[in-house]
């Protein structure tokens, strides 16, 4: 029996412009949801933090050929610490190109697991639209396969905030953030980032909405 326990999720927004037209901004954006909620990430709150399942940033965006999906978790941590590979998590990337937009036209999974030799891994990810049978491989490998190129691994951490800053804003009341001060400068977070082939997913000039979200299962798939 499986049991699943929802943890996180984020959203973000991205309009798919037709042919040659120029590229449209995204919709919206949400971001930066590093260690949070508490509860499942902070060791002080919890003897047994979930850092896996805690989902930093998704982001979306595209060119003339491609769309690009990224989802950051597990961060930030020291350029020193191996990445977070955890086979009992499912990472869930939502793309939907109609209304409503309740429901995933093209859920992606991706799942992690040991790989073929003692501390390797492999990732696995499915349901990528075009992709005849799953894509699977080694982590910090960059995989390709029916147009797709899928990655997983460590990455520089993209969010760019001052949190010395915001300390200090929220003690004294004076704003004093400086743009010098980055809290994320020098560390990584795991990640996987896919590019897919536009057509494959663009609907006229429908908007396309992407979320994602993370599960912890109790048992196998």
């Amino acid at each position: 029996m499986q049991h699943k326990k929802s943890i996180a999720a984020v959203v973000a927004g991205l309009t798919l412009a037709i042919g040659g037209a120029a590229l449209l901004p995204g919709l919206g954006l949400v971001a930066a949801d590093h260690l949070d909620p508490p509860s499942r990430t902070d060791p002080s709150v919890d003897s047994t933090p979930d850092r896996a399942a805690d989902i930093a940033d998704l982001f979306a965006w595209h060119d003339a050929d491609n769309v690009y999906l990224a989802m950051t978790f597990a961060g930030p941590q020291a350029t020193d610490q191996p990445a977070t590979y955890d086979p009992d998590v499912l990472y869930t990337i939502n793309v939907s190109n109609d209304s409503p937009r309740t429901t995933a036209d093209y859920p992606i999974y991706v799942r992690f697991g040991p790989g073929a030799g003692s501390n390797e891994y492999g990732v696995q990810v499915t349901g990528i639209p075009g992709v005849s049978g799953p894509i699977v491989g080694s982590v910090e490998k960059t995989l390709t396969q029916d147009g797709v190129t899928v990655r997983a691994g460590l990455f520089d951490d993209p969010f760019f905030f001052d949190l010395q800053g915001f300390r200090d804003t929220a003690s004294t009341g004076t704003l004093s953030f400086d743009s010098s001060r980055d809290f994320f400068a020098g560390q990584n977070l795991t990640a996987i980032v896919i590019s897919i082939p536009r057509d494959r997913i663009e609907n006229g000039t429908s908007p396309i909405d992407v979320w994602g979200t993370t599960a912890r299962f109790g048992g196998q798939l």
